[in-house]
């Protein structure tokens, strides 16, 4: 696999161009073929949607000298990825080119620490907002011509459109630009090829968990923050784990773990369909627009969902199977959080407790509020937390 940048063929290595030449095929989206002179290879473009068909296209090259084109550094957010998660690592040899990201930094004097990199080739460009926060530097890189105004619309919706977006066109090209403005007056054309750095102006939620209530939406079913600090603690998220998020509400545990960190994968689990919409709407506005929604009853709807390293249990403890599911379901060394507020589903979290133990806690939260010509505390309903991990087999 071999990267190469906008400058084109002139700028790869003399090495680099002698083993193109003498490949049988040579794999890659148009614009990086057309970067390509014409030679003794067979030139085949990507099938599209690529991923449906990516292993049919592998099964018939089998046995053929292929390289595959990719833009700058195949392994940054490109196709290089999946062909070495589909392969293997022994089986792809990457050579780099440099990468848009780098140039980009270059261009502006950005060190690779004090800058967070977001891809928007493919991927739900929401996905921004998460990193977005005061003074912050952002790399984005572009699907298309229309990501830039799409970010700036973003920005401005969402409260930072004071920020300054500079979109640079086609780097290390001849024809490489730089456009300059902010996100509130954004109104530039800008070539397809480009990358958006912003600098960050507005106010942005906290990474850790308990994000205030009204940060989301939610029709009163929802975990509340003083809790949900709570189960997010003894959930311990950490780096491209999964949870499941069950009986969901508004999925406030499953956007908030997501939110820790851009890996981390969360499914939250909703019966009620307009619930779930609203999870979705949830996830997109804080960040996070790859939380998966399933709708659907637990236990039944749990079957099929992939191994979870962490389990919330929101509601319906005290149903028929969920809880029995949901552990059985954990990998060992997994942690699983269980709210309850009913007598019932205290009754189930309290066998639980004394059938693999962990921690039993009742949670009291009360509030100032007025009262009278002064000011008392106001009581919320009591809940009953259980939280476990589950042993390792060995």
């Amino acid at each position: 696999m071999v990267g190469i940048g906008a400058d084109g063929w002139q700028a790869l290595p003399a090495t680099t161009r002698a083993e193109l030449e003498t490949c049988d095929v040579l794999l890659g989206g148009p614009r990086q073929l057309d970067l390509v002179p014409d030679g003794p290879y067979e030139k085949r473009g990507w099938p599209s949607p690529l991923l449906p068909a990516l292993d049919d296209v592998l099964a018939e090259l089998e046995g053929r000298r292929v390289v595959v084109l990719a833009s700058g550094d195949p392994l940054l957010s490109g196709i290089g990825g999946t062909l070495v998660r589909r392969l293997g690592a022994d089986a792809v040899r990457i050579v780099p080119a440099v990468s848009s990201v780098t140039l980009a930094r270059a261009r502006l004097g950005w060190t690779a620490e004090e800058t967070d990199v977001v891809s928007a080739v493919g991927r739900d460009g929401r996905r921004v907002l998460r990193a977005l926060a005061p003074g912050r530097r952002v790399l984005v890189l572009s699907s298309d011509a229309d990501t830039p105004a799409a970010l700036a619309r973003l920005l401005t919706e969402h409260g930072f459109g004071a920020s300054t977006m500079t979109a640079l066109e086609n780097l290390g090209a001849a024809d490489e630009r730089r456009v300059d403005g902010t996100a509130r007056t954004w109104d530039h054309e800008v070539a397809p090829l480009n990358v958006v750095a912003i600098t960050c102006a507005g106010e942005a939620y906290s990474l850790v968990g308990g994000l205030p209530d009204e940060a989301f939406e939610h029709d009163g079913q929802l975990t509340k923050r003083d809790l949900r600090a709570s189960a997010l603690a003894r959930l311990a998220p950490t780096p491209g784990q999964l949870l499941w998020d069950v009986g969901a509400g508004a999925g406030s545990v499953a956007v908030e773990w997501c939110r820790v960190h851009p890996a981390n994968r969360a499914i939250a689990v909703e019966s009620r369909p307009e619930r779930a919409e609203r999870i979705a709407r949830n996830a997109g506005t804080l960040g996070v627009p790859d939380v998966r929604v399933v709708t659907g009853r637990a236990p039944d709807v749990l079957a099929d969902l992939d191994t979870p390293d962490a389990v919330f249990v929101g509601g319906g403890v005290a149903g028929e199977g969920v809880l029995t599911t949901c552990w059985q379901a954990l990998r060992p060394g997994g942690r699983l959080v269980a709210h309850g507020v009913t007598l019932e589903a205290e009754q189930a979290l309290a066998a639980r407790y004394a059938a693999h133990g962990g921690e039993l806690t009742r949670i009291s939260v009360e509030r100032a509020a007025p009262l009278g010509g002064l000011t008392g505390w106001t009581p919320a309903r009591a809940v009953t937390q259980w939280s476990a991990t589950k042993p390792d087999e060995q």
